[in-house]
């Protein structure tokens, strides 16, 4: 192995710059730090940036895609339709109302849910469809909705990934039907913990508004009354503040990890790891925002392990993560009867799949240094037998 002295290269690292960290610090001493005008702030320049869409602004992208759901009138007996490669909290959300999740594999060129196969799990219970847009990578939007529309179907996309994304110039958010978008510290857009729900009319909007905070409705300096079963799901002016930071310099962070995905894909040609079989995502610098660069292992021509071929990265100080694990095959949805099998590419994929490091401020020699050390172990560790 090439020893190293470089400094450690995470898969993800938060790019917050000193504007955002000033201007945190004059919410601090501000007086007003839950809820205010940071918040409303953020709203407005988030809806202008979704087209004038009503949006509202919440403390995370499950809590979001729960409400989104809500909104949509989906509850007990109803099914939803969405993907087993995703985080848990896609399926989890649908089961938080009441719904049975419904899952259809992924294709396994653009690792999103196969379209394709989507109408054959639609039944008379579906109420709607949730895809999700693994990385930032968009479905087909258009035959998406074409199906929807036939089958008199909501959609609540789950576009944490994807903010920045476009479809055919139109920004996700700013068409379609109710959008889901996570803020989390590890997005392209970040309020550290935080989520935007992105609706059609003003009256959804202001349904969120109540499900964000208890239900409760003001009116006058005493005026209360509660008439939804609401929660406890809004965010902070101290991370809204972070928020609009974020959301302020989004072309052009953007715009940098599109530049370092070219660099991945001009790395990896004519190496040894693309000689064995190392899966690349789809090479597309239009509509994707490039949250993620993920591998996908050729296990069976490796000697390695999914778990040791990380071990080998991080001894060669490079990150990396897992994005994600086949949902299905977790013990909460083993229980309800999925198993082995039943969706083979995402199975195959969630058991292979190896996220890069990629954000905004990582150099060109960054990722010559990682696909360097990815060929590095295929070539010590592979096998074509």
């Amino acid at each position: 192995m090439t020893q190293t002295t470089r400094p450690f290269l995470p898969f993800v690292k938060p790019d917050i710059d000193e504007e955002t960290i000033q201007g945190v610090v004059d919410v601090l001493r501000s007086g007003w730090i839950t809820t205010g005008p940071q918040n409303q702030q953020f709203e407005a320049e988030l809806s202008a940036y979704v087209g004038g869409r009503p949006v509202r602004a919440f403390n995370s992208g499950t809590c979001t895609m729960e409400i989104g759901l809500r909104i949509a009138g989906v509850g007990p007996g109803d099914e939803v339709i969405t993907t087993p490669m995703t985080w848990v909290s896609t399926a989890n959300v649908i089961l938080e109302v009441g719904a049975t999740p419904v899952f259809v594999d992924i294709d396994p060129v653009t690792r999103n849910i196969d379209l394709n196969l989507l109408e054959r799990a639609i039944t008379p219970r579906t109420k709607a469809l949730m895809p999700v847009y693994l990385a930032g990578l968009p479905v087909d939007m258009d035959k998406l909705y074409e199906i929807a529309r036939a089958h008199k179907l909501r959609v609540i996309e789950d576009a944490a990934q994807a903010f920045g994304s476009t479809w055919k110039g139109q920004r996700i958010g700013a068409i379609g039907d109710i959008v889901s978008f996570s803020f989390h510290a590890n997005k392209n857009v970040t309020s550290i913990e935080g989520g935007a729900l992105v609706m059609n009319n003003e009256d959804e909007a202001e349904l969120a508004r109540k499900y964000r905070l208890q239900g409760i409705t003001r009116t006058g300096f005493d005026g209360m009354d509660c008439d939804v079963l609401g929660g406890k799901y809004n965010l902070t002016d101290v991370a809204a503040r972070v928020g609009l930071g974020s959301l302020r310099r989004v072309e052009t962070l953007t715009q940098q990890r599109r530049e370092l995905a070219r660099l991945y894909f001009d790395a990896f040609k004519g190496g040894a790891a693309v000689e064995l079989g190392v899966g690349l995502p789809v090479e597309n610098f239009t509509d994707h925002n490039w949250h993620m660069f993920q591998i996908a292992l050729p296990l069976e021509r490796l000697k390695l392990t999914r778990a040791e071929f990380m071990a080998q990265l991080k001894e060669r100080n490079v990150g990396s993560g897992v994005h994600y694990p086949a949902l299905h095959l977790f013990t909460l949805y083993r229980a309800r009867g999925y198993k082995e099998g039943m969706y083979p590419h995402s199975e195959r994929y969630g058991a292979s799949n190896v996220t890069l490091p990629l954000f905004p401020g990582m150099t060109a020699d960054d990722v010559t240094h990682v696909v360097r050390s990815i060929d590095e172990i295929c070539e010590q560790f592979g096998h074509n037998g």
